[in-house]
């Protein structure tokens, strides 16, 4: 039995327990017109059997399933022949791989050895003892669940206060979880970049001039050393992000202006909508605008001038990025001034302000902190865009501040190095790692200025 069809019928046992549990609370008080003689809410009591009975149960299929492969794989072992079995890891490794493609019909079984033959019957055997084994323990769970639930079930009984302190452990695992998931990362990258800065230098990474991290298999070959400079990485991201944001930031906060403060209603809900629609169209469209349209009238326009303009240029990729991250500034940014109350507005226009007046001395100083928060994401998406520099903008790793030359971005090499079979142990794939940290920092960087703004100009507001 698949294991979602297990969840569905844990769902559908929940929601018995659910009826069950309700239905014991009301017949202990003689129906519904006792009902105020219940602690807690009939629906109470029956979220706390439908709890007792899935909450163990889920446990206990959790943890058989994340169990029950390495424990076959070891009886299935446990039964080949001792020459099979005195393998090295290796190559036991290998065998258990032939096993599970048998199993799974990925390879013929007639293409196999008799030994991975036995095997794959063996191990079918034990799987199909194993989930029938598991529908009944978890059947045993939920129903002894059930029951338990069913006979603490009296007039007295908290209901509400037990549902609710489950539903907050609940809360407080998630949100703990995605801490601990967060800081997992981070020491993940930490510890591969410093495992690349054991290697190359910090110093080397951080000001070297040059970016040429291909690593040559043999000494002799050319470029064997490889350069891991990334300043021509950190200065293509801020140029390209830099032309994005000239671009955005601009034209968003004027819109939302606009939409907020003078369009009327029925523009309003008319243009809104199509300007949010920018930030659903898929990246790799706004790459193929940027390579197939605006990057050739780009280059045409320069040549015209007398420029020369690379055919893919970080102009047009930081030209479509900003394109793509308007609504992240427009939304914010409107959703920020349409907030601001109406009281200020009415203070000011009391003192003798005008409209454009209002605007820029209350009402976008008192929206600042929504804003900045729109700019830094917006920054954010722009600084994490790939596909955009990839068909726009080219890979090459040049040490020019030329919008109208080929750069490339830090999010870019990072797909670049992890591309393809590579050698985990090497500078050329643990440099991802390093420029990972890099954007890590950044970011971090950008959040504690942003937080200081918000809350300079939220204490004079509030």
């Amino acid at each position: 039995m698949s294991h979602s069809v297990l969840l569905l019928a844990l769902v559908v046992v929940a929601v018995l327990a659910y009826w069950v549990g309700k239905s014991r609370a009301l017949s202990l008080v003689g129906g519904g017109r006792g009902i105020r003689n219940l602690h807690s809410l009939p629906s109470y009591y029956g979220f706390m059997a439908a709890l007792w009975c899935a909450i163990p149960a889920l446990i206990v299929m959790v943890l058989w399933v994340s169990a029950q492969d390495t424990v076959i794989s070891k009886l299935v072992l446990s039964r080949l022949p001792s020459s099979v079995q005195s393998l090295d890891a290796g190559q036991l490794s290998l065998l258990k791989n032939d096993i599970r493609n048998v199993v799974s019909g990925a390879i013929p079984a007639e293409s196999a050895s008799p030994e991975v033959q036995a095997a794959a019957a063996g191990y079918r055997q034990l799987r199909s003892i194993a989930d029938l084994s598991l529908v009944a323990v978890l059947l045993l769970v939920s129903g002894l669940g059930l029951f338990l639930a069913r006979a603490r079930i009296a007039p007295t009984l908290r209901a509400r206060n037990s549902v609710e302190g489950v539903v907050e452990f609940m809360l407080m695992a998630c949100s703990t979880l995605a801490i601990f998931v967060t800081v997992g990362i981070v020491l993940s990258v930490l510890y591969e970049a410093l495992r690349f800065f054991h290697a190359v230098p910090v110093h080397e990474f951080v000001f070297g001039l040059k970016w040429s991290p291909q690593i040559a298999m043999r000494a002799d070959q050319v470029g064997s050393s490889g350069a891991f400079g990334a300043v021509p990485l950190f200065l293509g991201t801020a140029v390209i992000s830099g032309i994005a944001m000239l671009v955005a930031v601009p034209i968003g906060l004027f819109s939302a202006i606009y939409l907020a403060e003078y369009a009327d209603r029925r523009f309003r809900s008319a243009v809104k909508p199509v300007l949010e629609i920018l930030a659903g169209i898929p990246t790799v469209v706004y790459g193929f605008f940027a390579a197939l349209t605006l990057g050739p009238f780009i280059r045409q326009l320069g040549e015209s001038m007398g420029l020369e303009v690379a055919s893919e240029s970080a102009l047009s990729a930081g030209l479509v990025m900003g394109i793509m991250i308007i609504p992240f500034v427009s939304s914010l940014a409107d959703d920020m001034i349409t907030a601001v109350p109406q009281s200020l507005r009415d203070g000011a226009y009391a003192l003798g302000a005008t409209r454009s007046e209002t605007i820029r001395q209350v009402v976008l100083r008192a929206a600042l902190p929504g804003i900045v928060g729109g700019v830094l994401l917006a920054i954010s998406r722009a600084i994490g865009e790939t596909m955009i520099v990839v068909m726009a903008a080219g890979l090459a790793a040049n040490m020019t501040a030329n919008p109208l030359a080929a750069l490339t971005t830090v999010t870019v090499q990072i797909v670049t190095l992890l591309t393809g079979d590579q050698e985990f142990d090497s500078p050329k794939t643990l440099a991802a790692f390093a420029l990972g940290l890099v954007l890590f920092c950044v970011t971090l960087l950008l959040n504690v200025v942003a937080l200081r703004v918000v809350r300079k100009y939220r204490e004079q507001y509030e």
